[in-house]
This record gives C-alpha cells, structure tokens and sequence, in this order.
C-alpha cells in the first residue's frame, strides 16, 4: 500500500507568543500594568507582610493585574484559594514561599500571524520544519488556534541563540527519536548558532523518515569568523550526520533555512553529499529563478529540502509557496520577466503584516 507524503520547510521570522500586556495597542495602558506589577514585585519582597502589605497585594492581583499575570508558587504557599479563587495571602513574608510572577502569554490574533497561518493552511504539510520559532509552548498554542487541520504532534528544544530563534517541527506522524546537535564543536567552537534538530518521524508504512532541520548562519557580523565560514562549518557537520545514514535506503530529508544559494563555497560540503538531491532542482532543472524563496537585491533560492535516494525515487513534485511575502506582485513585475509574476495574499499589505519574507518550499512523495 502506498503512502502519499508532503513535506515542507518555513521560515516563519519570529512566531513568538508575546505577552498580553506588550500587545495592548495603548502602550500608556500597557506601561501602567508593568508599573503595577512592578509595585507587587516590590511588596513581595518584604521579610515581613503586614495587614496593609496583604490587602495591596490582593487590590493588585485580583484587580487590574488579573488578566495578565499568574504567580507561580515553587515552594510554599503565598495565596489562600477556595477552588480556583485567591481569596487571601497566606504567607507572612517572603521567607514563607518562593517563586515568581509570570506573564499570561496573548493568543495569536494580530494579521501578521493570520497570514503566517494562512502560508501553513495552503501549503498543508504532514511534515513541517519550522525556522525562527520561540518554543514548544508557541508551536503548540499557533497550532491550536489558527492551523485548520491540526497537526497532532510538535517539537522544539531550546538551543544556542540568545534570542531564543530555534528550529521547531510539526508532523501528523508520532515521533521517535529525537537529538539536538546544539553542543557540537570543531577546534573547541561551538558549530551551530541555532542547532541541527534530527527528529525521527514514524510513518503509517512502519518506515521512519529522519528529518534534519537547519537555521545556517545569516550574512552578518560573526564575532568568531565570517559568517560565510560558519555556515561552511555547518554545512561540513550536516554532512558527517548524514554519514549515519544510509542514503540509498533510508529516508532522510535536511530542511531549513541554510542562509546562502547553491553556488555558495560555503553549502557545498552539504550540497555535495552523494545520494542527496534538491526536490526544487528536481522540479526545474533548468529554471534556477524558479526556485527563488528569498529576495534582497536579487531572487535566490536559501531555503531547501534536501532528501535521500528512496525519496527522490518517490518524488512527485515541489514548489515554493511565496504568497505570504510583502509587495510580491511589484517586485515580480519590476523584474522583467527573469521570474514568474506572482501576487501576494490581498491580507498581505506591508512589511509590517506579511507572513515572512521568506517562501515555504514543499514536495510531494508517493511511497511503494
């Protein structure tokens, strides 16, 4: 019995589950809140709560601060509750309880994410790797409140970049086994500014479909090197992983974002890994312009799905769905016919609420 399969990678720039109190259109509204939760940090800290200490903190909990802050209590008790209402503070001080104010994350609501969303709607993957993702919690909620057809399993560990960018997956297929490659290092270097995230994917065949996901270094300053050759780093360490593998009979896909074009010296290591194939190479062997993901100054291709000999053998077809990226149409237009002329969503009208600027690259497979 066949297995018919699409598996897709998208840079999502920054799905990110802010707080409710940063998302308040009136940040005079939302400055005052912080304010408040300021003064009940302050009151907390006290060695001893008095009467008065007791009653602000519960004018400030259970008032206006309700709506955007929980308090998690790690040891002891601060509150006094009847079912899930707090009715009074139990503790006498600080030294009675520990813990920490925590704020209420906002649901995705705001049109940028309506048409991050709706990129992920259209494409409608089994197998999603997902670049530039907070963590679980924020694939879990996006997932729950605006993908149409669920996904019933995601994954996402934190890694190496500061700003907590890392690389996420979404499947509709249990998953198995799962590594992180965020502590892997040459000449005592850490490699990966995000991770390599190796998830195994448990297909309703009985096979497992290895998915390695990337977020190569961008073009920027690089405190240790250029970037160029720290994406050439992590393109040679993507390429031992793979020698795990065996290409000519496993399925394995690398994916991502790899923040460079096929001709880069740096991919190369990658790229030309034997048994490793580009489905948007497959697709337009001859049409280079017609795998564009990526546009600054000029259309390339930085984003792949790269897969083993057994799916390339099941390869049916691939493309790049770019309707998410702002002003698609102008800049198509302008290009002379060196692309396809494409428009962008009509929910996306600017920079500010289009869905990435990145397009989503999917493939199709047929499994014997």
């Amino acid at each position: 019995m066949s297995t018919s399969l699409r598996i897709a990678s998208f840079n999502v720039e920054n799905l990110f589950a802010r707080s409710k109190v940063l998302n308040l259109e009136d940040q005079s509204v939302g400055g005052s809140i912080l304010e408040k939760v300021n003064e009940l940090q302050q009151l907390l800290k006290n060695a001893i709560y008095t009467d008065t200490i007791k009653q602000r903190i519960m004018e400030l909990y259970n008032g206006e601060l309700k709506p955007y802050i929980d308090v998690r209590e790690d040891r002891g008790k601060l509150f006094m509750r009847k079912g899930f209402a707090v009715v009074g503070v139990k503790a006498d001080g600080i030294e009675d309880w520990g813990g920490a104010i925590e704020f209420k994350r906002a649901k995705f609501s705001e049109i940028t994410r309506l048409n991050t969303a709706k990129v992920i709607n259209d494409v409608l993957a089994d197998i999603f790797c997902i670049v530039e993702a907070e963590d679980r919690p924020s694939l879990q909620s996006f997932n729950s409140e605006l993908v149409k057809k669920k996904f019933s399993y995601s994954m996402l560990i934190d890694a190496n970049d500061p700003r907590g960018i890392d690389i996420g997956l979404y499947s509709r297929y249990p998953l198995g086994e799962i590594r992180t490659h965020m502590f892997d290092k040459e000449d005592n270097k850490t490699i990966f500014s995000r991770d390599c995230l190796e998830v195994e994917t448990l297909l309703p065949s009985g096979q497992s479909l290895h998915m390695l996901c990337n977020h190569f270094k961008s073009k920027g300053y690089d405190a240790e090197g250029s970037s160029s050759e720290k994406r050439e780093r992590q393109a040679r360490r993507v390429a031992q992983i793979l020698d795990r593998f065996n290409l000519e009979k496993d399925l394995v896909v690398v994916a991502g974002d790899f923040n460079d074009n096929p001709k880069s010296p740096s991919l190369k290591p990658l790229l030309d890994v034997k048994n490793l194939y580009d489905v948007l190479d497959l697709q337009y062997p001859d049409h280079p312009l017609k795998r564009w993901t990526y546009h600054y100054k000029e259309f390339e291709q930085i984003d792949f799905l790269l897969v083993s000999k057994p799916l390339k053998d099941s390869f049916v077809k691939s493309g790049v769905e770019r309707r998410g990226i702002a002003n698609l149409k102008k800049m198509t237009t302008s290009s002379k016919g060196s692309v396809d002329i494409e428009t962008e969503y009509n929910t996306v009208t600017s920079l500010a609420n289009s869905a990435s600027d990145h397009g989503a690259v999917w493939a199709d497979f047929v499994l014997g």
